[in-house]
């Protein structure tokens, strides 16, 4: 719907939006922002137990009815921080890739990795486990070149109080 407003020139037609006819345009808005938001919360299953993401989702001054316009930059902060979250995504399980492959080197040349270190977040994954390449026996296997990756068993486990 329209309405006849009185401008100074006299009357005339002006397209201003009324609540008839803003609903569709709403209604494409609300279902974008939910499919983005559906994404968002797609990236955060895939990324977990990483950390070093921000997943909040920032509130719009409390409980009311967004304007298009406010829904359009919602809409569009949303779109820039899930390509934001993409790429730190993509370069992240780069880096533990390579520490993969890393760890894969180790175990076939300990010596060639003398006294390199993993840990199971460099390759994204929790708990305390480490790879060392350490000599075999300590001082007399280093002198005689005897290498091997260790495997730490995990976390320690917590003191008595």
């Amino acid at each position: 719907m329209t309405e006849l407003l009185d401008h100074p020139s006299g009357p005339e037609l002006l397209l201003r939006p009324t609540p008839a006819t803003e609903a569709p345009a709403r209604r494409s808005l609300l279902d974008q922002i939910a499919r983005l938001e559906s994404e968002l919360a797609a990236l955060f299953c895939s990324a977990y137990p990483r950390q070093g993401f921000d997943w909040r989702v920032s509130s719009r001054g409390g409980p009311r009815i967004l304007s298009l316009g406010e829904l359009e930059a919602l809409r569009d902060d949303l779109a820039v921080r899930i390509e934001e979250t993409r790429r730190a995504l993509c370069d992240r399980t780069w880096v533990e890739e390579l520490q993969r492959r890393r760890i894969e080197e180790m175990m076939l040349d300990p010596a060639g990795h003398k006294w390199e270190r993993v840990r199971n977040e460099d390759i994204g994954e929790r708990g305390c486990k480490e790879y060392r390449s350490v000599p075999r026996l300590g001082l007399i296997g280093m002198l005689m070149g005897w290498w091997h990756v260790k495997i730490s068993s995990g976390c320690p486990k917590p003191m008595a109080a």
